[in-house]
């Protein structure tokens, strides 16, 4: 099971992707987003999906219906006290007024509001876009709605011919499907293809890249997170399996360390990742720990969950599992001679899982006399930041190398505390 909860993806990402007409292709799309794909040839089919829908962008770019239409055709034709105009006799029909104009009005709603999705989208797709299966269930989509010879109906409608028998006649078709299921498979296709249009328009929106796959590399090139206004953007290449990233306090770490996690979880999805160009290996298990908070409910302490999640991701490291970590500020809920030992315990044992990769960001600067550290057997990165005039300027910029900047003390400085608390 991953570890993706810190990247807050319901309240903070799902919102860019999300351009849903129905609450069911919602719930479609935010499943996808929660289930990583389990091997990489499905990565790579999803991926060649959501080019298919680039491909076809120009017939979705308006892509749009009436939610609430949507919603009252989906609630009425799961409804089964509409079946009984079918065994109703047409004379009935004709003195039961009141429900014959109420059940008249929501045939047509359906009528109009499938036809319109059929002939105004999925006939026009280019289904040669798309990878084999996925063609086979836009078929499939385009089919359904064939056989339930809307356009004849529409044609009633809007000529004002649309009549009791004819009500009678949808009615029994609708019905005929829907005892065989076909609706029930329908309406899972349709949600799962609205969700792949909704992550489209996002993926076009932002220029979006799809990843690519290699067996120990870790590339990014203008790397970034979505959600910051005119975003610093970095470039660089990891060959190591364990990563030091250091940095003064509000220099960017975890913002970077968001926007790594974040790619590799989009890029495991088959979904293209905040940046111009990435390479990954294939991870089977992924855990993100940036934000640090206790665990009340279960009685845990912030250490006690930092020891619980890395011990979960050793054990899947051990059992030779491919793994991709994030840990923010690794043992900071204990003592400094506390995190020192086992700070140094962890990055040495970790070096050994050669088909994982670890990012851990520290304040530590003790670590940097590790064997393996010393030894460049683990890489090093810094987010800088420069001193002018006693004022730190944070550029966001990502370098390698070391960064023992204490920029506290200088801060404490500035804004008087030094004057104010001297006892002297």
């Amino acid at each position: 099971m991953n570890n993706i909860n810190d990247l807050n993806l319901q309240t903070e990402i799902l919102p860019l992707f999300d351009y849903t007409l129905n609450d069911f292709a919602k719930e479609t799309l935010y499943q996808i987003f929660q289930e990583p794909l389990s091997t990489l040839a499905d990565i790579e089919k999803r991926q060649e999906i959501f080019k298919g829908f680039i491909a076809n962008a120009e017939i979705f770019t308006n892509y749009s219906y009436s939610r609430l239409d949507f919603h009252e055709v989906y609630n009425f034709l799961n409804d089964t006290s509409y079946q009984k105009i079918i065994q109703a006799s047409k004379m009935r029909l004709l003195f039961l007024e009141n429900e014959r104009h109420q059940t008249r009005a929501r045939f047509i709603q359906f009528i109009l509001l499938f036809h319109k999705l059929h002939f105004t989208y999925l006939k026009r797709i280019n289904v040669s876009s798309f990878p084999d299966d996925y063609k086979k269930e836009l078929v499939s989509l385009d089919n359904f709605v064939t056989s339930l010879n809307l356009r004849y109906y529409d044609e009633l409608v809007r000529e004002g011919k649309f009549k009791i028998k004819h009500l009678l006649e949808i009615a029994k078709i609708i019905t005929g499907k829907k005892l065989k299921g076909e609706f029930d498979v329908f309406y899972k296709m349709f949600f799962q293809f609205e969700a792949y249009i909704s992550i489209s328009k996002c993926i076009i929106k932002y220029h979006f890249c799809f990843p690519s796959f290699s067996k120990f590399h870790l590339l990014f090139e203008n790397v970034y997170h979505p959600l910051i206004k005119n975003p610093v953007k970095n470039s660089f290449t990891i060959d190591k399996n364990v990563i030091l990233l250091t940095g003064p306090n509000m220099s960017g770490k975890s913002t970077l360390l968001k926007s790594i996690g974040l790619c590799i979880h989009l890029a495991l999805l088959g979904v293209a990742v905040p940046a111009k160009k990435m390479e990954l290996p294939f991870f089977e298990r992924v855990s993100i720990s940036i934000n640090h908070n206790d665990d009340i409910s279960n009685g845990y302490s912030q250490f006690m969950n930092e020891i619980i999640r890395l011990k979960q991701v050793v054990v899947d490291a051990s059992e030779n599992k491919s793994c991709f970590a994030i840990f923010d500020e690794l043992f900071k809920g204990t003592s400094i001679d506390d995190a020192v030992q086992i700070s140094s315990t962890t990055i040495k044992g970790l070096t050994k899982f050669k088909k994982s990769f670890f990012f851990i960001s520290s304040h530590l600067h003790q670590i940097k006399q590790i064997e393996e550290v010393q030894r460049k057997e683990v890489e090093t990165y810094y987010v800088d930041c420069v001193i002018e005039n006693s004022t730190p300027l944070f550029n966001y910029q990502v370098k390698e190398g070391w960064s023992d900047l204490k920029v506290g003390q200088l801060l404490f400085e500035n804004v008087g505390l030094n004057d104010l608390l001297d006892a002297s």
